[in-house]
């Protein structure tokens, strides 16, 4: 499998990449959600590339198939490691998309590169721009709901990645299209990752502020979301950000729940092509 070869800055030490680049033309950057890795865009990589572009997947360090540091899980590493990913494979008018947590590599990136190399940006069920209850956000999630969770990380780990992936996918009401196969699918991968980046990264999504941000998306940008997301409400992200991003298409899906990668497939496939090809 390939990889690309990224520093570790505050160690000295090269973290590698795995990632999968298929077809050809204008690329696609897809960056996956927490916990899982880029095997989650199966459904979306086979549609970009038979819709004619270069789709380009990888795992975030510490997930998949990557490298595993001990430190640097914050966004400023990720973006970094995702332009390192641009640079070594010489990519150019990308199209980055981003899954829930990617959404803050896609605007980290942006904030720290402007749209060098970058043509469009989508962002998909993201928990831009904040997921924090405080002040002047007062419908996030509170910081003692968000301390539940990295509690539970440390302690039960394995136990709370399984209920976790039943809400990403709202399965009592999505049985038809979410097997119990797939869930187990999910949970081998991330039960799989790094115990560390797994709560590294949590903190980092849970933590950071993207609201002063948004003003440096100057790229098209495709936001999606689905309206029945337990994970990431809807009315805390994806409607704050698409009101702050200037040059946006808002696309809500109705019924969708955080995991519409699957059982919303085709409704978001037909979005996302149809934002690539203008």
């Amino acid at each position: 499998m390939p990889f690309i070869e990224t520093e570790d800055i505050q160690r000295g030490e090269n973290v590698y990449l795995n990632y999968q680049d298929y077809g050809d033309g204008q690329p696609v950057i897809l960056i996956h959600g927490w916990p899982l890795s880029h095997k989650m865009w199966e459904n979306q990589v086979q549609a970009i590339v038979d819709a004619g572009f270069r789709c380009i997947a990888y795992d975030r360090r510490g997930f998949g198939d990557s490298d595993r540091p001990w430190l640097n899980y914050d966004y400023t590493s990720l973006a970094q490691d995702l332009r390192t990913l641009i640079e070594q494979l010489n990519l150019r008018d990308c199209v980055l998309v981003g899954f829930s947590m990617g959404g803050g590599e896609v605007v980290r990136y942006l904030s720290m590169f402007g749209n060098d190399r970058v043509a469009k940006a989508v962002l998909v069920s993201s928990i831009i721009p904040i997921v924090k209850k405080t002040n002047d956000n007062p419908n996030g999630v509170p910081e003692e709901k968000l301390n539940e969770i990295m509690e539970a990380l440390k302690t039960k780990r394995v136990t709370f990645l399984a209920e976790f992936g039943k809400q990403f996918y709202n399965y009592s009401d999505n049985k038809d299209t979410v097997s119990e196969e797939q869930l187990k699918y999910d949970w081998g991968i991330a039960s799989g990752a790094s115990p560390r980046a797994t709560i590294e990264t949590a903190k980092a999504w849970a933590n950071t502020d993207f609201r002063s941000e948004l003003r440096n998306v100057n790229v098209p940008t495709l936001i999606v979301h689905g309206d029945a997301d337990q994970i990431v409400p809807i009315e805390t992200s994806s409607e704050q950000s698409s009101k702050a991003i200037r040059n946006n298409r808002y696309v809500k899906i109705e019924g969708a729940p955080h995991g519409l990668f699957l059982t919303h497939k085709e409704k978001l496939n037909s979005a996302l092509l149809d934002f690539l090809r203008q």
